[in-house]
């Protein structure tokens, strides 16, 4: 028996349109109490205990034996080995994906990532100079999916950031080990690499033990556990973001193969029940062919389940009055992914403020940027877009403001620093400055 996709029908016309599309979008970012709670004990357990603590985590929820953490390590060899090993296609593909990401955060740094000073009048030097962090930690799944292209994502712009030291953790539940995984990691440069995941890897990241380095920064997605574990440790370590579910909103002026649209909508859908595949368009004869193309080529879907689930139950097909109301309703939203499957994208693009990408033209599917387009994947979820931004080169380094007062600036800030020092009652701030004067 076929199973049957129907996302919600809404119109912006009805008088019921707000409720029901407030309803339609509601997730709760909130995590289970349960959750908190284990993933509590496994960080206090694994920054009290260190390597042993991971041991027995890795045994209890991963099924794998080891006698250390040691033996968890997978060593430049292998992931050589792994790259080696792939069929060649896969080589080529993960090298071109590679190449491309490399480029454009490079192309990122240019613009955005470099130190910058000047003098003033007086001579006083101000500034400000960036440099990368030492060391990060990338999470990547390893349970129910495997991710090369979070590899690529994650540890390509942190290493063209000047990172020294990139170390990754991905459970290979009962051993089994992805080799494109692996080989991604040999093409993006990771530094170590070790075969656990869960909270207690966020916490051997965070806290560090006697065999994997304590990190400066955590990036990658995982599951609630790991989602809760990275909240926990965020103000020890720095983290990317806590994801939600992925999401993809497709604005379409009805000139795009209605098939086209259907299978966009399904490539988010597939990812796991909880994502949100939306159409906004204000065609309603076009939304029926959306619609009719979900039906027929649905049963040809492998996770035919999810993409029906998902779309049952967080999906919806919004017809709008008109092109500009979609695009008010799209910045509502401020989706993860935004495709513009129009004729002529570049006219609704310069109304469009809050995404985490934008997919310009019925050609640019959002499946190209998951993987090989160059900009990030690694995009913010749940309207977070309205002030979050993708990961990027940026996230991999910090900056340091730089001050070189001058004798003769000292005369004029020194002057206005003890006013206001004085005001606040701050007399050693004060003193400080008039110390200065001449």
């Amino acid at each position: 028996m076929n199973l049957i996709a129907t996302p919600a029908y809404l119109s912006t016309a009805s008088a019921t349109f707000e409720a029901d599309f407030k309803a339609r979008l509601h997730w709760s970012a909130e995590t289970d109490a349960g959750i908190e709670d284990v993933v509590a004990n496994i960080l206090r357990d694994v920054q009290t205990r260190g390597d042993a603590a991971v041991l027995e985590y890795t045994h209890r929820f991963d099924g794998l034996n080891a006698a250390s953490v040691g033996e968890l390590e997978l060593t430049q060899a292998e992931l050589k080995a792994a790259f080696e090993s792939i069929p060649a296609d896969q080589r080529t593909a993960l090298e071109a994906a590679a190449a491309r990401v490399r480029s454009y955060h490079v192309a990122q740094k240019k613009a955005n990532g470099m130190s910058w000073s000047y003098r003033d009048e007086d001579g006083t030097l101000l500034g400000q100079k960036v440099t990368p962090l030492d060391r990060v930690g990338m999470y990547v799944p390893g349970g129910k999916a495997t991710y090369p292209s979070s590899v690529l994502m994650n540890a390509i712009p942190a290493h063209v950031a000047g990172v020294s030291e990139i170390i990754m953790v991905v459970p290979t539940p009962r051993g089994e080990k992805n080799l494109m995984v692996l080989a991604a990691a040999y093409i993006a440069g990771v530094s170590r690499a070790f075969t656990i995941g869960g909270a207690q890897a966020v916490a051997a990241l965070a806290y560090g033990t006697a065999t994997i380095p304590k990190v400066d920064k955590i990036t990658g997605p995982g599951n609630a556990y790991v989602a809760a574990a990275k909240r926990r440790v965020f103000g020890t370590v720095g983290i990317d973001m806590i994801a939600g579910p992925s999401e993809i909103l497709v604005l379409a002026d009805g000139t795009t193969p209605p098939d086209w649209v259907a299978m966009d909508l399904f490539s988010q859908a597939e990812h796991d029940e909880l994502a949100q595949s939306i159409l906004l368009c204000p065609d309603a004869a076009y939304i029926a062919q959306v619609q009719a193309s979900i039906n027929r080529l649905l049963p040809d879907m492998p996770r035919d389940a999810i993409i029906a689930k998902s779309l049952n139950d967080r999906g919806a097909l919004i017809l709008t009055r008109s092109m500009e109301e979609a695009c008010e309703i799209s910045n509502r939203i401020a989706p993860e992914h935004l495709e513009v499957s129009s004729r002529d994208p570049h006219r609704w693009e310069p109304l469009l403020k809050h995404a985490g990408a934008i997919f310009l033209g019925a050609y640019t599917s959002e499946s190209l940027g998951d993987y090989c387009a160059g900009p990030n994947h690694v995009l913010p979820t749940s309207g977070t877009a309205r002030f979050s931004s993708p990961l990027g080169v940026y996230d991999f380094q910090k900056r340091s403001s730089l001050i070189e007062v001058s004798e003769a600036g000292a005369q004029v800030l020194g002057q206005i620093a003890s006013v206001l020092a004085h005001g606040e009652g701050l007399q050693a701030h004060a003193r400080a400055a008039e110390l200065r004067l001449l």
